[in-house]
């Protein structure tokens, strides 16, 4: 069984929602606790988007996606555990709230 160390909880948006992402991803920072990267206003590693990264534990993920279901407020956003294995754990462990994006996965053949 492969069990994931963490997960990333990944929010995309533009120039016009840059404002709502960094509040809704600083609620989730607050409200479980947890590690909130940079807000990206470029397009960084495989996204295809502006992204900020939240990354989540094991034991809290069921209740920060559950929140995030109900609180993206449209925006788009990816999921993904860390397992050791970028290439699967980005393409076929992969989960999507909203549009589904094709990311840029070049860099982990």
């Amino acid at each position: 069984m492969i069990s994931p160390r963490d997960y990333h909880v990944h929010f995309y948006f533009d120039q016009n929602t840059l404002d709502l992402a960094r509040q809704i991803c600083e609620q989730v920072r607050d409200g479980f606790s947890i590690s909130m990267g940079r807000v990206h206003e470029k397009n960084v590693g495989p996204h295809p988007k502006w992204s900020c990264q939240l990354t989540v534990s094991p034991e809290k993920f069921g209740e920060v996606v559950s929140w995030v279901a109900l609180n993206r407020a449209g925006l788009t956003v990816f999921i993904h555990p860390n397992t050791g294995d970028d290439l699967k754990d980005h393409q076929e462990h992969a989960i999507w709230m909203g549009e589904i994006l094709e990311l840029d996965l070049s860099s982990f053949h």
